[in-house]
């Protein structure tokens, strides 16, 4: 087992518990390691008055966070004993942290919500920001995890190219079909935008949609049954103006499934 690890962030919350046993199961799937991060900054206000200095917060919150580590490698061990694994406790704000780790990452996974270092930022700026400038695929695990096809927006600009790629890897690594949909009338120049990939991917059960109507709503129905949606984060097309407007951002806040969000190379 070798190359990019899964980085996943780490602060204690559920939804990063939820985050860390998905990125454990993708990194079975890829023989990639796992790489668990926690970062953290002292806050400048509200915070009781028996902390007595600046030391002492320092130092609860770095106990925090190896407490926080230390469960997160339990759930990693008990979902992927084999897969090997690091962590790494940061006094700084995780969303610069996260940014450099995904520039060595084969992809970011973080948590739908957050406490702890990660308080209110993840889905707000931390997973935004990611998305928009993290250089690796961001996965934002939310709603259910479930066995289900990998369901792929499809635009037709090339920089929606990583993620179909992105969207066929995943599925050819679970055995999960892949059902691709543009938000365009158009069924030709989705069979002309898909046949290089089908090529590539023979073995991929491939279904395909072209509905005339806005993508957003699309994208949710079909996550209802889906293991994964992916979206690029920017595009022209059949999702003209909205990857990471409308589109990206709405599946990042409300999708009942896992959200893979991959920027242009």
């Amino acid at each position: 087992m070798s190359g990019l690890p899964v980085v996943v962030g780490v602060d204690g919350s559920s939804s990063a518990l939820a985050a860390v046993a998905w990125a454990a199961r993708a990194c079975v799937l890829h023989g990639a390691p796992l790489r668990l991060v926690h970062a953290y900054t002292l806050p400048t206000r509200g915070y009781p008055e028996v902390i007595s200095s600046a030391r002492d917060l320092r130092s609860a919150m770095y106990d925090q966070g190896r407490m926080w580590l230390s469960q997160a490698v339990a759930v990693a061990q008990a979902e992927a004993p084999d897969v090997p694994l690091e962590h790494d406790l940061r006094m700084e704000h995780p969303t610069p942290v996260l940014l450099a780790e995904s520039a060595r990452a084969r992809e970011v996974v973080v948590g739908s919500h957050g406490l702890g270092g990660f308080t209110g930022a993840l889905v707000g700026s931390t997973a935004v920001a990611l998305s928009i400038h993290g250089e690796c695929p961001v996965v934002v695990v939310r709603g259910n995890q479930q066995q289900g096809p990998v369901v792929v927006g499809v635009d037709l600009s090339p920089e929606s190219d990583p993620a179909i790629g992105f969207g066929f890897e995943e599925a050819a690594a679970s055995g999960m079909p892949l059902v691709a949909t543009m938000a365009d009338d158009d069924e030709q120049a989705l069979n002309t935008r898909m046949s290089g990939w089908l090529e590539k991917y023979p073995d991929v059960a491939v279904e395909q949609l072209v509905v005339g109507e806005r993508p957003i709503p699309v994208l949710l129905e079909l996550g209802q049954r889906a293991g994964l949606l992916v979206v690029g984060s920017r595009g022209r097309g059949g999702f003209a103006g909205m990857l990471l407007g409308s589109t990206s951002q709405a599946l990042i806040y409300h999708a009942p499934c896992p959200v893979a969000v991959v920027r242009p190379a």
